[in-house]
C-alpha cells in the first residue's frame, strides 16, 4: 500500500509527480504536510540495512492496516517510547501487565490484536536474527539489491507483487502476524527494497543512486 494523500479533497488526487513551491517535483501522496514531505524526501525508498530499523518499519506498517500512513507517522515517536525503541529483545518479554499498559496509552494505536502480534513478531525476529540476521533474510528476497521500478503515475504502482506475496507467506510461517502481501509491499517500499518513487519525482534518481552503494 503506497502512502496515501494526507488530506481529502473534492478534486481527484494527482496521478503523477507534483511540482512544489521549492521547485522540486514529488510523488503526489505527501501533499504539502511538512512531516509527510520530510518523510518522502529523506526516508521513504532509502535502502535500510539495519535489522532493528527494518523490524520497526514492518511493525508500524502492520499497525497501519485500516488506517492512513500519516496517522502512524504522527504517532511514531509515541510508538517508539511505548515499545522501548522497538528493541525486539525487550518486546519479546512483554507480559500481560505491559500489554495492559500499552492498551491504556493514548499516544499509540490501541489495538490489542496488533499489540499482541508485535510481541509474537519480536520473538520470530529473534529466531531469524540468530539464524541468519533479519536484514539478510529480508534482502535475500530481492537478491540483496533494491528493485528499481519506473512507474510514471500512482495508478501504475501495484498494491502487492509476487515477491511481497512470497515474503508474506514466509513471514507468517516464521511466526509474524499482520504481514499480508499488501502490508509487506508497503514495508518493502518504506525499507527501500523497492524504489517506487515515480519517474519525474526528484527522489527517484537519488534513491536509485543509493542502491548502488
Amino acid at each position: 500500500m503506497t502512502p496515501q494523500p494526507s488530506s481529502k479533497s473534492a478534486a481527484p488526487p494527482p496521478r503523477g509527480p507534483v511540482l512544489h513551491a521549492d521547485g522540486r517535483a514529488r510523488c503526489p501522496w505527501p501533499g504539502v504536510d511538512p512531516l509527510y514531505v520530510a518523510y518522502h524526501d529523506t526516508e521513504w525508498g532509502v535502502p535500510e540495512r539495519g535489522s532493528r530499523a527494518l523490524f520497526e518499519k514492518l511493525i508500524l506498517d502492520g499497525f497501519q492496516a485500516g488506517l492512513s500512513w500519516i496517522t502512524i507517522l504522527r504517532k511514531r515517536e509515541a510508538f517508539r517510547r511505548a515499545f522501548d525503541g522497538f528493541a525486539p529483545e525487550r518486546i519479546a518479554r512483554y507480559d500481560a501487565r505491559k500489554i495492559a499498559a500499552l492498551m491504556a496509552d493514548a499516544g499509540i494505536v490501541r489495538n490489542r490484536a496488533k499489540i499482541e502480534s508485535t510481541v509474537t513478531s519480536a520473538r520470530a525476529w529473534l529466531a531469524i536474527e540468530e539464524k541468519q540476521g533479519f536484514s539478510a533474510y529480508l534482502w535475500d528476497f530481492v537478491d540483496g539489491r533494491p528493485v528499481q521500478n519506473a512507474f510514471r503515475t500512482m495508478q501504475d504502482v501495484p498494491a502487492e507483487t509476487p515477491v511481497s506475496r512470497a515474503l508474506s507467506k514466509d513471514l507468517k510461517a516464521k511466526g509474524f502476524n499482520f504481514v499480508g502481501p499488501t502490508i509487506v509491499y508497503a514495508a518493502m517500499q518504506a525499507m527501500g527494497l523497492v524504489n517506487d518513487h515515480l519517474v519525474g519525482c526528484f527522489r527517484h534518481a537519488e534513491c536509485a543512486a543509493l542502491a548502488g552503494r
